[in-house]
């Protein structure tokens, strides 16, 4: 039996091309003005806010360009605005209607500051009220946890950012990032069975604790807060690779379980320090790679490594008896 999810898995590829063919160059222009700005502020929730740690964590590696990472409620309730700011504000959600990210935007134009929303709906709110929008191709999507809205969520904020970095490397991960529709494709049919067995290894798991580091922690937490969480209702906690050594260091013993999102042998290497201390004494180590999938530049590893961990997901998920996807209680109880 095919569960919704896994058509929205599968349609990742045409998404993205979608989304590429109508917002390219929208989203150069945006790049080209933003780059102006002396902070720009990046707000979602959920997924959504994954996506905005990931490129944060991104983009200080590679330049000095002033990212701030907030919650909608963080910035309306507690973030100081000066009137009319040299600076910016993008806003992400899949819907177009989540409320704390809409009252941050509106917080934002009563500022004078620019706007620019990034979602899946062309006649939502803050589509609407966003001085600028980007609207991504990717037809309806009913999975809670966010399949290809995330992808080319992920994909126009690569976009943005990685067209103001003017250096070399920069350059040739903007290349990289247009051939993401094809390794995607690619993956969807390669990797299915690895994390399937997986999956079926893991199913009696009470508690994941999802750990990565720099460019990996974005998709950690997301991992941890909307796919297994939301997606298959397992207890999870996404954890900075940085911070092993306060606190979970003294949790970890056999029979627990981390989940370790890593970009081949050279990079983060508290993570790798840490995966050999969980090796060695015995934790259950589950470890997503991205040099077993493809040799794309490790800051693109979120791209590469997001459709095993889907696949891992879904089939958890049917292991337990859980339709993929279903909600329990978001979207249906007033919060």
């Amino acid at each position: 039996m095919e569960y919704g999810m896994y058509q929205e898995i599968m349609d990742q590829p045409i998404s993205l091309r979608r989304t590429i063919d109508s917002e390219k160059e929208h989203l150069e222009r945006i790049s080209d003005e933003f780059k102006k700005f002396d902070k720009i502020y990046l707000i979602g929730c959920g997924s959504s806010i994954s996506t905005c740690y990931t490129i944060r964590d991104v983009v200080k590696s590679i330049s000095t360009i002033e990212i701030d990472v907030q919650t909608g409620y963080e910035f309306v309730e507690h973030q100081y605005l000066e009137e009319n700011a040299n600076m910016g504000v993008i806003l992400t959600s899949q819907s177009g209607e989540t409320s704390d990210t809409l009252t941050a935007l509106r917080k934002a134009k009563e500022h004078g500051i620019k706007t620019v929303s990034i979602t899946n709906n062309s006649e939502s709110t803050m589509a609407k009220e966003a001085d600028e929008s980007v609207v991504t191709l990717c037809e309806e999507e009913k999975a809670i946890l966010g399949t290809k809205t995330y992808v080319t969520q992920l994909f126009s904020l690569y976009a943005i950012f990685f067209n103001m970095i003017k250096t070399e490397r920069a350059q040739k991960i903007l290349e990289q990032l247009y051939t993401v529709p094809d390794i995607i494709e690619k993956l969807l049919q390669t990797s299915q069975e690895d994390s399937k067995q997986l999956a079926q290894e893991n199913k009696d798991v009470k508690l994941f604790y999802c750990m990565g580091g720099g460019v990996n922690f974005g998709l950690a937490y997301k991992l941890a807060m909307t796919m297994f969480m939301e997606g298959s209702l397992k207890h999870a906690c996404p954890v900075y690779a940085g911070e092993f050594r306060h606190g979970l260091i003294e949790r970890v013993e056999k029979g627990e379980t981390v989940v370790f999102l890593k970009s081949g042998d050279n990079y983060d290497q508290v993570t790798l320090r840490a995966i050999d201390f969980c090796k060695n004494i015995g934790v259950n180590t589950i470890i997503f790679n991205s040099k077993d999938y493809s040799d794309l530049d490790v800051l693109l590893t979120p791209f590469v490594l997001i459709v095993p961990l889907e696949w891992f997901i879904y089939h958890l998920s049917i292991f337990n008896g859980e339709d993929p996807g279903s909600t329990r209680h978001i979207g249906k109880v007033r919060y």
